[in-house]
């Protein structure tokens, strides 16, 4: 059996390897923080320091010991058609990602990691649940090298991919804008933070006023909630500091992190879906905010990826549309059909920023009541269109009309609340549009 050709061999004639000798101190580290708080609380309780030395003294070896067997079990190398880790001690596991199916390449560089010089890899591939195969660690330089190859051999990019024995390097890139970090703060302050301040007025003023001894009791009641709009803000900028957009040949570049950086590419041709975000209190700045879906994200990565949806965290609405247009490839239709009287019945708050519009690629739906949300979806993306309607709805002769996509973080488009016969039209025009581009 003629093996995989390989694709600049490194590691031996086999083309196997490692990943950097530094990782079994990362790796171990988290073993190690984790039996540290165990064992110090445990200590701590009792008031033995010599229990808490000799624990730490048997946890720091052991710590190391599987970090170094997990570096030392761990081997990976690139074909021309996929990329080949293997690793595990008892149980081996040999994964294999199809660089066909690459949706995207991250270098994502933790506070720890940055100290030592060192990054970690992440593949997105298309119906992943979760990231495939990262690599943790490289050194900063190799990851970027490596993921260079990777969007070379894979057809992430438009550029002609790279054979084998050559070593391809990153294509140049253009930077679009950097988000100022002024702009960036006052945003996030103008969001949640600011609503959620304005609630707390509104709810304490009156106590203050009518009850003030119950006063106390209310606040220690609504401190979580302060406590977590903090660590919102504050997860946000750390998330967000520094973000830069550039363009390069193999799709739109993502720089942004403050302690945890991180590295991402949007493909060209690979976006399910875009959201455009209005809060109420950054309207009258003209303030939008742009979050994309790629189809191969993992949706359970929570807060960790909320930078990833983020293509454009703060920015004119002008400047954000023509991004917008410029990673679908085509003008983005305006949503000017509203929705009929009727739905004023059923959404009451949100039926004038109900709307819709339908271009010859894309379907656009708006919806909203504090922050107007505006849902763009290729229609070659569209996975399923269904029409949905509740009791209400029938006695109200109203329908909802949903675009499904592959995409993990947005729904797709929903064209809410329309009257039963535009419903069906719309339906039936939706089918045969996406028919007609999935075909070209």
């Amino acid at each position: 059996m003629t093996p995989d050709p390989q694709v600049t061999p490194a590691g031996g004639a086999s083309g196997w390897s490692r990943l950097h000798p530094l990782s079994p101190l990362l790796r171990g580290g988290r073993v190690l923080l984790a039996a540290v708080a165990l064992v110090g609380q445990q200590g701590l309780r009792q008031a033995s320091v010599p229990a808490v030395l000799i624990g730490l003294a048997v946890l720091v070896p052991a710590a190391l010991a599987i970090g170094w067997v997990l570096w030392r079990t761990t081997r990976f190398r690139l074909t021309a058609t996929e990329l080949q880790v293997d690793s595990g001690v008892l149980r081996r596991r040999s994964r294999r990602v199809p660089l066909a199916r690459l949706q995207s390449v991250d270098v994502v560089r933790p506070f720890a990691a940055r100290v030592l010089g060192l990054a970690e890899l992440r593949l997105e591939v298309a119906g992943g649940g979760r990231t495939e195969a990262p690599l943790a660690y490289l050194a900063d330089d190799e990851a970027h090298r490596l993921r260079g190859r990777l969007l070379a051999a894979g057809s992430i990019d438009t550029t002609p991919a790279g054979t084998a024995g050559s070593e391809p390097a990153e294509p140049p890139e253009a930077v679009l804008v950097a988000v100022p970090l002024q702009a960036l703060v006052t945003s996030v302050l103008l969001g949640v933070p600011a609503l959620v301040t304005l609630l707390l007025l509104i709810a304490t003023v009156p106590v203050a006023v009518v009850a003030p001894r119950a006063l106390p009791g209310l606040l220690s009641a609504l401190a979580p909630l302060g406590l977590g709009t903090g660590g919102f803000v504050v997860r946000r900028l750390l998330a967000e500091y520094g973000f830069t957009v550039a363009e390069a040949p193999d799709g739109l570049r993502l720089r942004h992190g403050l302690l945890d950086t991180r590295a991402q590419t949007i493909p060209y041709g690979r976006v399910q879906g875009v959201r455009v975000r209005e809060p109420l209190l950054w309207r009258r700045r003209g303030w939008v905010r742009v979050e994309v879906d790629v189809a191969g994200y993992a949706a359970t990565r929570g807060q960790e990826q909320s930078g990833t949806s983020a293509l454009l965290p703060v920015a004119p609405r002008e400047f954000a549309l023509a991004l917008v247009e410029r990673v679908l490839g085509a003008e983005v239709p305006p949503a000017t059909v509203p929705a009929p009287r009727a739905a004023r019945w059923r959404a009451p708050l949100s039926a004038r920023r109900l709307r819709v519009g339908l271009g010859a690629r894309h379907l656009v739906s708006t919806s909203g009541v504090f922050t107007t949300t505006t849902d763009v979806v290729p229609l070659a993306k569209v996975q399923s269109l269904r029409l949905a309607q509740g009791p209400w709805q029938r006695r109200l002769g109203l329908a909802s009309v949903h675009a499904d996509t592959a995409g993990r973080r947005l729904p797709g488009a929903v064209a809410r609340h329309r009257s039963a016969a535009q419903a069906q039209a719309l339906l039936e025009e939706l089918t045969q549009r996406a028919r007609e581009l999935r075909r070209g």
